[in-house]
């Protein structure tokens, strides 16, 4: 196993990323006993430096970081740990400490998956009249249609070689399969596992 290299202060940094969307959550710091703990416990521990002391994420708030993996970087000096997040990773009580946008735009990125997930799962927990979303989740025969709808219309827009279209329909094909995602409960794990055999 690949050494990892600590700071003059005995730290790392320790980049922590959503294992579902790519989300990146937040950043924070390590010493070895913490990166120890998040190993042998499998929830994410760092060293306080303000408090200069070690500390789980979530202990007190009860939004815990359960781990699913941890790599390193080529130097050895960096990790990305990947998590299931319980509630959220902000202590401003946003999903994200990375939320303060102070140059470029976020609308071609794909920080979008993340904040349409959110808004998906919403509507299924606090169902608004009126709502298209909730519209589907109570006609599943609609929902699934429209699914087919979409890839259909997807791929003749492939053929006609509109681009705009193309990426008009593939968000349709998009939106509509997430809310399918969020109605039928599918694990998003279940999904990359069999996307990681094809990748063979």
């Amino acid at each position: 196993m690949t050494d990892l290299k600590y700071d003059s202060n005995g730290l790392i940094p320790v980049i922590v990323q959503d294992s579902t969307t790519g989300e990146v959550l937040m950043m924070a710091w390590s010493n070895e006993e913490a990166v120890r703990l998040m190993k042998e416990t499998g929830y994410t521990h760092f060293w306080s430096r303000s408090r200069k002391k070690l500390w789980k994420k979530g202990e007190e708030s009860g939004h815990v970081q359960r781990i699913v993996s941890m790599q390193t970087d080529c130097d050895a000096d960096t990790l990305l740990v990947r998590v299931k997040q319980e509630g959220v990773a902000c202590h401003t009580g946003k999903p994200s400490c990375f939320y303060d946008l102070i140059y470029g735009e976020l609308d071609e990125t794909s920080a979008i998956i993340p904040d349409l997930k959110r808004v998906i799962h919403d509507r299924k927990v606090n169902p608004e009249e009126g709502s298209y979303t909730v519209k589907l989740f109570n006609d599943e025969t609609k929902m699934c249609k429209k699914i087919v709808e979409e890839a259909a219309e997807f791929v003749l827009a492939i053929k006609d070689k509109e681009e705009d279209e193309v990426a008009w329909e593939l968000a349709d094909l998009i939106y509509h399969t997430m809310v399918a995602i969020e109605k039928t409960g599918l694990p998003m794990e279940e999904v990359y596992r069999k996307l990681s055999e094809r990748a063979q």
